[in-house]
């Protein structure tokens, strides 16, 4: 369990708990918060950055590992792909198989297109099923979606695009009467009306939640939802590359089976990115909550064919990934825990800063305690900084954390480590990529006709920093407007003969820039082998 110096610690935290009962430590201002992120948070480190050579975003800077797979040339470049040999021809193709292609697989279907998903893991293998701590909605009499906005709007260092944003809270309420139609256990009182809670930068209580396992509610339920509408989907398959015809257009993606080898050609008439996060790259070097299939494939594929990216230079660390023991290093603590009554606190059981800061400025003040200011918890595996979780018993009372947040207490007690008799130690993790592909409002990228992105792989929605619950949220809004729009656009849709022409002029692009390489992309799967190439 814990190390004698380590229980040492512990002994300090239970000291000070009743002194620190119900008197949180006060908010940062506007000063402090910039100071301290300017200071401590990763994406202000500029040596875990590079610039872009070539392409819509040439001169801006780039995580390093990123940089590395947009530098790197298309797999297909010494491959003969026969786009005249069509292996899969439907209206709409969906690549990815988490919440936001789900979500646009069953609107897509219900508007009558012919839809496929196509996903290189599993359907709901996906940081969809991730996502503990819930989903925000302002469905209540105190709150509003203008309020919701302007939280969002701060929260995000007010970056966000205001059409997209817009769109993400006004219908948030509907998205929430929509996922209980179809059957997510939302926890609710005896009444039937839904329970929320905070999170992080929310003025308001609108959190929605199934216990602490949300992510994993909604997946199960848009996964059967697939199913039972038989929409086709394409497991372990990765989209390598998308097609264009001679107008321009989006008109499929080359696909590779990840179990033979081989090369496919799947023609559509609309396509929607829904690949998810980048956290597998793991930049800087941190761990993180996502699951193996994050690698950023979308905006590879994307950004090759000529969409330009928004943010990318933007990551969120959660602040409260696990710190010890080993075996769950860098999985997420939800946000759920603080809201609950968690404190964050140091080595000598102080608490050193408000427990529902945004997440940026709760990640870079964790870092800080570690760092500069010598209090954090030595492991036998780094350093962390304590969640006073039986404080949550004492606020709300015994049997709390069983009943709301169950799969917290489960994970934890595999390692004897009961939470609520004991805190528990966390560390920022790499856990949400706030920038992506550029869209519209409308969903559909601007420099690349009838080609849609939707979830995680898009930017702006949460400008430079994201509130807990807005990501699940924005799968919903984002993915079923994306199916919408991508069937309405279908039946409009001609296409003409297919190419992969932009591959090889972004071939020579890097050539011409000196960023030639002999790596490939996109990556598909972590490389964790020692060896591997």
């Amino acid at each position: 369990m814990f190390t004698p110096e380590m229980l040492k610690s512990v002994e300090k935290v239970e000291a000070t708990r009743e002194e620190r009962m119900g008197l949180e430590p006060e908010r940062m201002t506007a000063d402090e918060k910039d100071a301290l992120l300017k200071a401590y948070h990763p994406d202000y480190k500029e040596d875990g950055f590079t610039t872009i050579k070539i392409g819509p975003n040439k001169g801006q800077k780039v995580p390093s590992e990123l940089g590395h797979l947009l530098h790197s040339n298309s797999r297909l470049l010494n491959e003969h792909i026969d786009l005249n040999k069509i292996d899969y021809d439907v209206d709409v193709l969906i690549i990815g198989g988490g919440g936001a292609g789900a979500s646009a697989a069953i609107e897509a279907n219900e508007a009558g297109a012919n839809v496929m998903i196509v996903t290189k893991l599993r359907i709901g293998d996906a940081n969809t099923m991730m996502a503990e701590g819930g989903i925000q909605a302002a469905d209540k009499e105190n709150d509003s979606p203008v309020q919701h906005y302007i939280d969002a709007f701060g929260g995000g260092h007010f970056a966000a695009r205001p059409e997209l944003l817009k769109r993400l809270v006004m219908e948030a309420p509907d998205s929430i009467k929509w996922l209980n139609s179809l059957g997510v256990e939302f926890d609710k009182d005896r009444e039937g009306t839904m329970v929320t809670t905070h999170g992080g930068g929310t003025s308001r209580k609108r959190m929605h939640a199934c216990k602490d396992y949300t992510g994993a509610e909604i997946m199960r339920t848009l996964r059967d939802e697939v199913q039972n509408r038989r929409i086709p989907v394409v497991e372990f398959t990765s989209a390598v590359e998308l097609i264009k015809d001679d107008k321009g257009q989006a008109a499929g993606a080359v696909l590779l089976n990840m179990e033979t080898g081989d090369y496919l050609v799947a023609r559509a008439k609309t396509v929607i990115i829904a690949t998810g996060g980048a956290g597998r790259l793991h930049y800087q070097n941190f761990p993180t909550s996502n699951h193996y299939g994050a690698t950023a494939d979308g905006l590879i594929m994307g950004y090759r064919a000529g969409a330009p990216l928004l943010y990318q230079d933007t990551i969120q660390y959660h602040p409260t990934g696990v710190a010890y023991p080993a075996q769950i290093y860098g999985a997420l603590v939800t946000e759920k825990v603080r809201s609950l009554g968690a404190m964050l606190v140091n080595v000598d059981g102080e608490a050193f800063m408000h427990p529902l800061e945004t997440r940026d400025v709760a990640a870079a003040g964790i870092i800080r305690e570690c760092t500069d200011r010598h209090k954090g918890v030595t492991t036998p595996i780094g350093t962390g900084v304590w969640l006073d979780t039986p404080m949550i018993e004492r606020i709300g009372g015994e049997g709390t954390i069983e009943k709301r947040i169950p799969a917290m207490l489960r994970m934890y007690m595999n390692y004897d480590i009961d939470m609520r008799k004991l805190p528990i130690l966390v560390y920022p993790t790499l856990h949400y990529q706030n920038g992506g592909l550029e869209i519209g409002g409308d969903g559909f990228t601007k420099s690349i006709s009838n080609l849609l992105v939707a979830g995680e792989a898009v930017g702006g929605i949460h400008g430079r920093n994201r509130l807990m619950g807005n990501s699940l949220l924005d799968i919903i809004v984002f993915g079923r407007n994306a199916g919408k729009a991508a069937a309405s656009r279908a039946k409009e849709i001609k296409l003409g003969s297919l190419n992969l022409d932009h591959i090889y002029r972004y071939a020579e692009e890097l050539k011409a820039a000196g960023a030639e390489s002999d790596d490939v992309s996109p990556l598909l799967l972590p490389k964790y082998a020692r060896h591997q190439r």
